[in-house]
């Protein structure tokens, strides 16, 4: 089993794995009024912990002049319990980027980091493309109140496409350990079809200030579905000894209609960082018989608050009707 996996998880057939109890889902971006017009979607779910209260990030959407999606990046307030809303920003967090830049035509999703008195987010900033529908990269902001609202750190990216990971840099989690900051993030190998579709992997990368970062350069987390499976969102969490990450992965086609195809949520453990093992079986968590994750589950976000451990993600539709919730049960 390895030494990172606790006593008292259960066991199933001889092997150990998590057991989730799911809260629902806790929050429709229909039921509120956001920032900038938007009405559907919560994609991305991200906590920030807080004195008194969790703040969740999340991605929202916006019809432009030309009738296409603009995201912006709006949150919302809840008890530390995740069982009651306190309110919903009334601004975008962080304004998306001007004529031409990275991200000129959305950000989604972006994750935070405390970092001392400052707030890190790390975005995910994307345009439009011609014959393929979008590139990304990830950019730095700061905040300096909270997280209530952030400043960029430059126009460009601090990461973007380089000469073996050439498309779609995207999905960025930071943590700090030990003096370093550590991202996970995933990143394009592929595009095929009619219309295109991607296929991207999740990479790793360290860095001495959390701006200029140095990637591992290989593919993290070994395959399911074949070459061809995108890997999405990782997320990482360090308890009992042990780092876990959780993730998103689909198929590269026919993931809009096929619910067998469509994301799923994949767990992988580690003990130093640089080795994965990935045994999806042991996340404890798929989609419901019916209701709002019956489709699928995808982008999911882990973070601990007073001794409870607990799982964000979106459910049907990658999250147009909101988001949920799941606790670790010991």
């Amino acid at each position: 089993m390895g030494s990172g996996w606790p006593a008292w998880k259960p066991t199933r057939n001889g092997q150990m794995f998590m057991k989730w109890k799911k809260l629902g889902k806790i929050f429709d971006p229909t039921d509120h009024a956001l920032p900038n017009g938007c009405v559907e979607f919560a994609q991305s779910p991200q906590a920030l912990v807080c004195t008194d209260f969790i703040r969740v990030y999340f991605a929202t959407r916006q019809r432009d002049a030309i009738g296409k999606y603009v995201s912006h990046i709006a949150f919302v307030d809840f008890d530390r319990r995740l069982s009651r809303i306190l309110g919903v920003s009334k601004h975008a967090a962080i304004e998306v980027g001007g004529l031409g830049a990275f991200d000129e035509h959305g950000i989604f999703p972006m994750s935070p980091v405390r970092d001392g008195d400052r707030v890190l987010a790390y975005t995910t900033g994307w345009n439009r493309k011609v014959s393929v529908p979008v590139d990304s990269s990830i950019g730095l902001a700061i905040s300096t109140d909270d997280g209530r609202s952030f400043q960029k750190f430059g126009t460009g990216p601090v990461v973007t496409t380089s000469l073996h990971e050439p498309f779609l840099i995207a999905d960025a989690f930071v943590a700090l350990r030990g003096g370093t900051y550590h991202m996970w993030y995933i990143y394009g190998t592929a595009w095929a079809g009619d219309p295109p579709e991607r296929v991207y992997k999740i990479g790793h990368a360290t860095s001495a200030d959390g701006v200029a970062w140095e990637k591992e350069g290989r593919q993290l987390i070994a395959d399911r579905l074949g070459s061809s499976e995108c890997q999405a969102l990782p997320t990482v969490i360090h308890f009992d000894g042990c780092h876990h990450m959780f993730f998103c992965y689909r198929r590269q086609f026919g993931f809009r209609t096929d619910r067998e195809g469509a994301y799923r949520i994949g767990y992988a453990f580690s003990d130093d960082f640089a080795n994965w093992t990935r045994d999806d079986a042991r996340a404890g968590i798929d989609v419901s018989p019916d209701g709002w994750d019956s489709d699928m589950q995808c982008y999911p976000s882990t973070f601990e608050c007073d001794g409870n451990i607990y799982l964000l993600y979106n459910g049907n539709e990658f999250g147009r009707r909101g988001f949920g919730a799941a606790m670790l049960e010991r």
